[in-house]
């Protein structure tokens, strides 16, 4: 998906939150805001303010393990130590869930992304939450005395 954004971009974050501000035509305050008011009102909008979110974790994620290797670095000789190497390896995994987040934003963000007008669109569209089920979905309540199926199956085999 090449929307502008290149791959070495220090603010991916920043450059998403504008595209989702010019997107919804408001701020992501007013956006989470909305969003956290009504959720079902506009499922685009709340994905995409979910997905924002767990990008922003994400990037603050990165920028500690980062600060960590820098800090780790610095006390180094020129040789890297196992504990050092295992920081920079926590950098590369949290670059990774950043970067596949950032996808997820950007995937939302696009009306023409790949499928978002198949049949697999269709399909998990119906699988998105809905407000509430269309039935009674648990027991209904006893009154007080009342036994209860299970039970009475239960104390018929102990009779036995």
């Amino acid at each position: 998906m090449s929307d502008g954004i290149s791959e070495e971009s220090a603010d991916v974050v920043g450059v998403l939150t504008e595209r989702i501000e010019a997107r919804f035509d408001m701020g992501m305050d007013q956006l989470k805001a909305a969003v956290a008011a009504a959720p079902t009102a506009n499922p685009d909008a709340t994905d995409v303010v979910k997905w924002h979110g767990l990008l922003v974790e994400a990037q603050s994620v990165l920028e500690r393990a980062e600060d960590d290797l820098l800090a780790a670095l610095q006390t180094q000789p020129s040789e890297v130590d196992d504990p050092t190497m295992g920081l920079a390896h926590r950098v590369n995994a949290a670059v990774t869930a950043r970067d596949g987040r950032a996808m997820v934003v950007r995937w939302l963000l696009d009306p023409n992304a790949p499928g978002k007008k198949d049949l697999a669109a269709e399909r998990l569209a119906r699988l998105r939450p809905r407000p509430g089920p269309a039935v009674q979905t648990s027991a209904p309540n006893r009154p007080a005395g009342s036994t209860a199926p299970a039970t009475a199956w239960r104390s018929a085999r102990a009779a036995r």
